[in-house]
């Protein structure tokens, strides 16, 4: 039988309800969707889902808080955020917790994940007073041109599952932090973490209708057309597959609303023959598997310099072999299940299909049903080639496909050869090589010897079909943000006697 987890502050687990104005509600239909276990199946409980007239109260008290919020200071709103940084960091035992049980990922990784979460609300916490405009010299003798920066208004959140907690805390920190409110759908496969982050926020004395996350499944679509449509929001925020987003663009365009898109990714992962290969091979096992390979800047694409192929193959097969899958919860586990059946059927597929067209696996490639449906053995395939669908397509699973190069032109025409252009990674001694690289790889994100690349200071995103528009870092408060241009006339002249 399974263990069931506990919290050490059994409140933090929201069940049933949504968080709108400040206050705990449920459903006005009363309907409620399940949250389920990927590593056993089991129930943990049920949320409200919410529908589009749901939305109204939350859109609407978004609106009213968003009059008075705008006009605090960026002093008050960084105390805020950083009463809020505190009682995650206070609260990260059970969030981790909470990670782990709806999304499945171990334990350890998990704790990494608050940690991560809550440095954005400790990053814009400190951006929050430091909103600038310019004073600009006019050419008009006797004007006087200054800038302001605004907040953009109400804005609505589509969070993944994948990162439960810090793909919201990415989005809601820099709003809050440039004035806005916000209404955020946490993910349907893993909502409670979320919900959790709700109630904290409460705790940190957020005013009320500044921040309002609610849940929703089989009503996704139609949340997500509203908050595209809705007059009331001023700023549509999304992290997801590029499908989706293409679609969120045109559902609101009739708006013009200003937009943020975290796309998909197809990241390649290059070692040229002078890297050092203990760091390559430690960087492509972290980049690769984390979080059994379902984030978006995961290495898709290995590239290995011909030279140097057998030797990092040997070495990275030797550290796959080590990694032990099961519930993220016991002690050593490195690797715990998809988030769901789906995932496993896209993953094999991908294997099948490199094996069909010539591919060899030599770890894994098959799944794990005695550990539970969603569990997939990571996985090690040789001999890839650009017609297999790992070389296109955005796995989001734990295969590593390992190609193989002669050139340095070669494989920049190879990293590049993708719709998508979120990360790359690549590994070299050389610091000519190093920056010629750098420039030439048609993505958002470089890591250059590092296979983890995600931090609060550093802005995320891409260019291509990944989408566009930057989080965390300096850049990301200004996506929550308008200029406004104020010119002065009839300010020149002698001074007056």
């Amino acid at each position: 039988m399974a263990r069931v987890p506990k919290l050490n502050d059994p409140s933090l687990l929201k069940l049933g309800v949504c968080y709108v104005n400040g206050e705990w509600v449920k459903a006005a239909s009363g309907k409620t969707f399940e949250v389920t276990d990927p590593s056993t199946g089991a129930l943990i409980g049920s949320v409200p889902e919410f529908d589009v007239a749901d939305l109204e109260p939350a859109f609407a008290a978004a609106q009213a808080a968003f009059q008075t919020f705008k006009k605090s200071t960026g002093r008050q709103r960084s105390k805020l955020l950083r009463k809020w940084y505190d009682l995650m960091m206070e609260n990260a035992d059970d969030l981790a917790t909470l990670i782990t049980w709806e999304n499945g990922k171990p334990l350890t990784e998990a704790k990494g994940e608050v940690a991560f979460a809550a440095n954005f609300f400790e990053w814009f916490a400190e951006e929050a007073p430091r909103v600038y405009g310019d004073n600009i010299p006019a050419s008009v003798p006797g004007n006087r041109i200054i800038t302001t920066k605004e907040p953009v208004g109400v804005v609505g959140i589509l969070t993944p599952w994948n990162f439960p907690a810090g793909m919201i805390t990415r989005k809601i920190a820099p709003a809050l932090a440039a004035g806005c409110t916000v209404v955020c759908k946490a993910p349907g496969e893993t909502p409670l973490t979320g919900l959790a982050v709700a109630e904290l926020a409460h705790r940190a004395g957020i005013p009320k209708g500044v921040v309002n996350i609610i849940t929703t499944l089989d009503n996704t679509p139609d949340v997500g057309k509203a908050m595209c449509t809705h007059s009331v929001v001023r700023k549509v925020s999304f992290t997801g597959s590029t499908a989706v987003g293409k679609l969120l663009m045109q559902q609101s365009s009739a708006d013009l609303k200003v937009l943020s898109m975290e796309l998909g990714g197809n990241a390649s992962f290059i070692v040229f023959d002078d890297a050092d290969l203990d760091l390559a091979v430690a960087g492509a096992v972290a980049c690769k598997f984390r979080s059994s390979g379902q984030t978006c800047v995961c290495a898709n694409r290995i590239y290995v310099q011909r030279g140097i192929l057998d030797e990092f193959t040997r070495r990275f097969i030797a550290q796959v072999q080590q990694f032990k899958q099961g519930n993220g919860f016991e002690a050593g586990v490195t690797h715990g299940p998809l988030i769901h059946e789906r995932a496993v059927r896209k993953v094999d597929s991908h294997v099948q299909d490199a094996v069909k067209k010539g591919g060899r696996v030599v770890v894994g490639g098959k799944p794990t049903p005695h550990l539970g449906a969603n569990f997939y053995l990571p996985t090690v395939i040789t001999g890839v080639t650009a017609d297999m669908a790992i070389a296109s397509e955005e796995t989001f699973g734990p295969i590593a496909g390992i190609f193989t190069f002669d050139s340095e032109a070669e494989v920049v025409r190879l990293a590049n050869n993708t719709k998508h252009g979120l990360a790359s990674y690549f590994y070299s001694k050389d610091i000519h090589r190093v920056g010629r690289v750098a420039e030439a790889l048609e993505v958002g994100i470089v890591g250059v010897n590092t296979g983890i690349i995600s931090d609060a200071s550093s802005p995320f995103g891409g260019i291509k079909h990944s989408g566009f528009g930057r989080e965390g870092s300096k850049y990301g408060i200004e996506e929550y943000l308008h200029i406004k241009a104020v010119t002065y006339g009839g300010m020149g002249g002698p001074l007056q006697n």
